[in-house]
């Protein structure tokens, strides 16, 4: 057993049988996808052999298996099946006097492989009742489900995306990692009926959820939390009920307080930026509103700046959940039911909240007419508030909070002392400084990853373009390495091949009179891109394009009237 699970951490590049296996074609496996599928198989499955070659440890990967006649198949995850692992494994099975069989390798769902392994499926269950289904096994599901999440601990992504068509037999599972949305090789042949049996296990364990059960057919959220590679991990639960069936997006959010939050300059707020947030947070009263689009960091950035505070401060949050560890807070937790318009619960927590003598208050995100209530209550009361909110820009904060979905007076936002400060963040890839490219190797990539927006006639002209807009010759512009290096190259995502994490862009407006640094996001990302470490292309997907920008300017220059600008923009 241990000469195999070293494997797992030292690949043997072939097998060493007499005679020399060869290395094993995947597209030549068979496929089971459900259990239907195996109580089919002819020579027909027996049971497994994990146990007697003594790797149950592996489960959720491979597995072992007598068939009817006597051979031997490996059971195996699709991103597995012709790994070093499957080979090594197959060595030992010859080695000990059995014969393969045909085909040798099967592949195989995670729930399925895990349910064989375990023994919780047997020939007499599958004659019984061949219509048996992996999803009523408790175990396996929970086994299962627990697999997506370590996928996405050890890739650190930010969600789980699982979206299930209701009327078709598979479904997706996807990732949010380093910002780009990614459907990894071992979850793409996942059942629809597993997988809905897998969210109906999971949701037994949600807190605060809004209905008993997991229900396909309406909008449901909650929270759980779950240990994963001895690290407490918070998943906050929300699904859509799409027409071919529900969505569900799970937020992976870390709760070990030993592990600490990042700093402002650890997330990528400049020196300049950092200084001034220190400056406003020292006076008493007002409103720190941190925005930003969905998984653009907010909540990261929001508890890093609290967590700044003194120590004499007393700090209280309400959030829905609570996402971050805040050192010195007191943090509360209040579930919203998504078809109420007014709480008790949240009531009854702001009253006793305003009674708590705390000098600062952590207001979640404002969504909606509650919440902006709560907002108007808590800031004009005189403490420090802070909070999140989506939006496009920092000047847009205030127009976001007056809409009619959400509902601040425009009045009270126009007080003197009531909004202090207003920042906007997104965040870009950062790139690989192991292998980034010159900008000068940009005219021979044929594409742009913002859907081809440029060919490679135009890369000169359009660098040409980006020196005029911003005075700068560009000589140390870098660009993505495709192929990546050994230090950010990542199995079976090619796609995040030249990077190595993210930074946040941001801008600050300081009310009243719109003081604020003379930098927006956009400026700053191109800050960033002069020091080498974001990609121009990358700018331009996640604000617009250069050529916007110089007709912006254009326009700005020609100070044209609203209406004609709205015109021509149009």
């Amino acid at each position: 057993m241990n000469a195999l699970l070293s494997l797992w951490r030292r690949p043997v590049r072939q097998a060493a049988l007499p005679g020399k296996l060869m290395r094993f074609d995947s597209a030549a496996a068979g496929t089971l996808s459900t259990a239907d599928d195996l109580a089919s198989m002819r020579p027909a499955f027996v049971r497994s052999l994990s146990r007697q070659f003594d790797v149950e440890l592996l489960a959720a990967r491979l597995s072992p298996v007598l068939l009817e006649d006597e051979s031997v198949a490996i059971f195996s995850l699709a991103e597995h099946v012709g790994s070093d692992q499957a080979d090594e494994l197959e060595r030992r099975v010859l080695a000990s006097g059995y014969r393969q069989s045909d085909p040798p390798r099967y592949i195989l769902a995670a729930p399925l492989l895990l349910a064989v392994a375990r023994n919780q499926i047997t020939p007499r269950s599958l004659a019984s009742n061949p219509t048996l289904r992996v999803a009523q096994s408790r175990t396996a599901l929970a086994e299962a489900f627990q697999d997506l999440l370590e996928w996405g601990l050890r890739h650190s992504a930010s969600d789980i995306h699982l979206n299930v068509h209701l009327n078709e037999p598979e479904s997706e599972v996807k990732y949010t990692v380093s910002g780009r949305y990614l459907a990894p090789d071992r979850f793409r042949r996942m059942p629809t009926s597993t997988l809905v049996d897998m969210l109906s296990v999971a949701w037994m364990d949600i807190r605060g959820g809004n209905g008993a059960v997991f229900d396909p057919h309406i909008e449901q959220q909650g929270s759980l939390v779950k240990q994963v590679d001895g690290q407490s991990l918070l998943l906050r639960w929300a699904s859509l009920a799409a027409d071919d069936g529900p969505s569900i997006c799970l937020r992976l959010l870390r709760r070990d307080a030993g592990a600490g939050l990042p700093g402002l300059q650890e997330l990528g707020y400049l020196a300049d930026q950092i200084a001034l947030l220190d400056r406003v947070m020292l006076s008493e009263g007002g409103v720190v509103v941190m925005a930003g689009t969905v998984g653009s960091g907010k909540s990261t950035s929001l508890a890093s700046l609290i967590s700044r505070l003194p120590a004499h401060r007393k700090i209280i949050t309400l959030e829905e959940p609570v996402e971050y560890l805040i050192p010195a807070a007191i943090q509360n937790s209040v579930a919203r039911n998504l078809n109420s318009a007014a709480h008790q619960s949240y009531a009854s927590k702001l009253r006793a909240l305003k009674r708590s003598a705390m000098t600062d208050v952590l207001l979640g995100e404002i969504r909606d007419v509650e919440t902006g209530q709560a907002f108007m209550d808590l800031a004009g009361s005189g403490v420090n508030v802070y909070t999140t909110i989506h939006a496009p820009s920092a000047a847009h904060i205030p127009l976001r909070l007056a809409s009619d979905f959400i509902g601040v007076s425009a009045d009270f936002l126009a007080t003197p002392g009531i909004l202090k400060l207003l920042v906007f963040q997104a965040l870009l890839p950062v790139l690989c400084q192991q292998c980034a490219l010159p900008v000068s190797c940009l005219p021979d990539q044929d594409r742009h990853p913002g859907n081809h927006f440029h060919s490679r006639h135009d890369w000169n002209v359009w660098l040409d373009l980006v020196r005029e807009l911003y005075g700068c010759g560009g000589e140390s512009w870098r660009i993505r390495n495709p192929d990546g290096c050994s230090a950010c190259r990542k199995e079976r995502l090619p796609d995040l091949n030249g990077y190595a994490g993210r930074t946040v862009v941001a801008e600050i407006i300081e009310p009243p009179g719109g003081l604020h640094q003379q930098r927006s996001a956009m400026d700053c990302a191109m800050h960033k891109a002069g020091s080498g470490l974001i990609d121009l292309r990358d700018i331009e997907i996640r604000f617009h394009a250069f050529e916007t920008q110089q007709a912006r300017r254009a326009l700005h220059q020609n100070n044209a009237e609203p209406a004609t600008r709205l015109r021509m923009v149009t």
